[in-house]
C-alpha cells in the first residue's frame, strides 16, 4: 500500500502533494512500482498535528480520488480518514477501502461500512494525535491492543459485517512508547482478533528509526523500514503501508526468489 498524503504537513515531506496532476504522476509510479492499494489521506495524524475540518479534509482528497480513479481504474483505493463524512465521499469517487485510524472514533463509520460493503482497516491508537505520545502507558500492551481491536471489529461483525471484510493495525508509533512499538511487531499476528481478518503495519519512516538508529530525518529511514518489512511476511503480515513502494517491492521480489 503506497501512501499519498494530501497535506501539508504530514511527518515524511516525501508522501507529500498538492497539486491533483502531482498526485496522479505519484500514484501511476507507485502503481507501476508495485502497489496493490493507493492510501490516500487529507488529515496529518503525526504525533501533536493540528486536526483540520471534515469540509477541508474532504476538499483535499475528493479531487485525488476522482483523478487516480480515472487514470488507475484497476487499482484499489484506500481513503485514510477517521471521519464517516469523508470516507462516505471517498467511496463515492471511486476509493474502495476505509483505512480508519480511530477504529470507529466516529459513531456514523459503522453504518457507513455495512452501508457499503467495502473492506475497512481499524487501527489502534491510544488517545488523540494531539496528545497521543504524553507519556503512553499499558499493562501488557499486545493482550490491550488486541482487546480494542476485537471491541471494535465485534461491532461490525455484529452489525452484519464478514470478519474477512476486516484488517487490523496495531497502530505503530500511534500512542506507544519504543518498547510498546518492538513488543507489537514482535507479536505479528497475536492482536488479529479472528483467523480470517487481515492485518497490516504501517511502520515506514517513523520516529522508531530515530530511536533506534540514531536517524533524525525520515528521509535517512528507509533502509531501517526496509529492515521491518523483510520480517512481515514471516510475522502474518498482509498489507504493509509503505512510502518506497518500488524499494518494497523489489526486496519483496528477491525473498520471494530466494525462497
Amino acid at each position: 500500500m503506497g501512501v499519498l498524503n494530501a497535506t501539508p504537513d504530514s511527518f515524511h515531506a516525501g508522501s507529500r502533494v498538492e497539486q491533483v496532476e502531482n498526485a496522479v504522476e505519484r500514484a501511476v509510479r507507485m502503481f507501476d512500482g508495485g502497489a496493490d492499494w493507493i492510501d490516500v489521506g487529507g488529515e496529518s495524524t503525526r504525533p501533536g498535528a493540528v486536526e483540520v475540518g471534515r469540509e477541508e479534509e474532504a476538499g483535499r482528497v475528493i479531487p485525488i480520488i476522482e483523478a487516480i480513479r480515472e487514470a488507475l481504474p484497476d487499482t484499489g483505493i484506500s481513503i485514510d480518514s477517521r471521519r464517516a463524512f469523508v470516507a462516505r465521499e471517498a467511496l463515492d469517487a471511486g476509493a474502495d477501502m476505509v483505512n480508519d485510524v480511530s477504529s470507529l472514533g466516529d459513531p456514523e463509520m459503522a453504518d457507513l461500512i455495512v452501508e457499503s460493503g467495502c473492506p475497512i482497516c481499524l487501527m489502534h491508537m491510544k488517545g488523540l494525535p494531539s496528545n497521543m505520545q504524553e507519556n503512553p502507558n499499558y499493562g501488557d500492551v499486545v493482550k490491550e491492543v488486541r482487546g480494542r481491536l476485537e471491541v471494535s471489529a465485534k461491532k461490525l461483525i455484529d452489525y452484519g459485517v464478514k470478519s474477512s471484510n476486516i484488517i487490523v493495525d496495531p497502530g505503530i508509533g500511534f500512542g506507544k512508547l519504543l518498547e510498546h512499538n518492538i513488543s507489537l511487531l514482535s507479536s505479528g499476528r497475536s492482536v488479529v482478533p479472528e483467523e480470517d481478518m487481515g492485518l497490516m503495519w504501517g511502520v515506514s519512516r517513523k520516529s522508531m528509526f530515530k530511536q533506534m538508529l540514531g536517524r533524525e530525518a525520515s528521509e535517512d529511514r528507509l533502509a531501517g523500514t526496509l529492515g521491518v518489512a523483510a520480517m512481515a511476511k514471516d510475522k502474518g503480515v498482509d498489507i504493509i503501508r509503505v512510502h518506497d513502494v518500488t524499494e518494497h517491492s523489489d526486496l519483496f521480489s528477491m525473498m520471494e526468489g530466494i525462497r
